[in-house]
This record gives C-alpha cells, structure tokens and sequence, in this order.
C-alpha cells in the first residue's frame, strides 16, 4: 500500500482506468461476436464504431483497429451485405441578419480600438 499522497491518488485512478477500459474492451468483443453471429449493416456499423471508440481511447492501436474494420468490411462483403446508410450531419444553420449585424459592429468596435496613431519622431 503507498505511502505518499500521489501514489494513492494514482491507485485510485488506476483501478478506475481499468474498469473502464474492461468495459470498453467487453463491449468490443461483444460486438465483434455478434457482427459474426448475424452478419447485418447495423451490426457490422455497430462493430466498426465499437473499434473507433477503442481507438480513441487508447486500448487499441490504429493500425490494428484498420485491420479489423478491414476485415469485417470484407466479411460483410462476402455475405453481400450494404453498409448501413450514416446519419449524415446536417450543414450549419446560417446566420440571421441581425446576428451578421452584432459580428459586423463587433470587429469594427476592436479595429477603432487597437489602432492608435504613433508619436511624431523629434526633429534634430
């Protein structure tokens, strides 16, 4: 058991890390089981975001994560399966009128603000 304040809060965060990678390597596994068992787009979509997700938090390595969506990408192919249509993200709402207005007079207020006229140079 530590002693010193720091390495008990490492302890801590530790144990923490762990249950939480446990979960996220479970829940991989699990999809990856369940994509092979019933080879459909949603569980093949399932799948491929389950290893992104294990990717972004460090447990697997991106170049093992390419391999694996390799694989279940030709997987689905030979069952002749379609990737399931991604929600796609809709564009940004454009601005109002009065919005461009606020912005307009905000960067002409900072621009009369910061440019100030320099002193003369003194004559000899």
């Amino acid at each position: 058991m530590p002693i010193i304040k720091s390495a008990k809060k490492r302890v801590k965060t530790a144990k923490k890390a762990t249950v939480r990678n446990s979960k996220t390597k479970r829940s991989l596994k699990s999809a990856l089981k369940s994509f092979v068992k019933k080879t459909d787009g949603k569980s093949h979509a399932s799948a491929q975001s389950k290893v992104d997700k294990a990717v972004k938090k460090g447990l697997v390595h991106k170049n093992k994560a390419a391999r694996m969506k390799k694989q279940l990408a030709a997987k689905a192919k030979a069952a002749g399966v379609k990737p399931a249509a991604s929600a796609k993200k809709k564009p940004a709402a454009t601005k109002t009128a009065a919005a461009k207005k606020t912005m307009t007079a905000k960067k002409t207020t900072t621009k009369k603000a910061t440019t100030a006229k320099k002193p003369a140079a003194k004559k000899k």
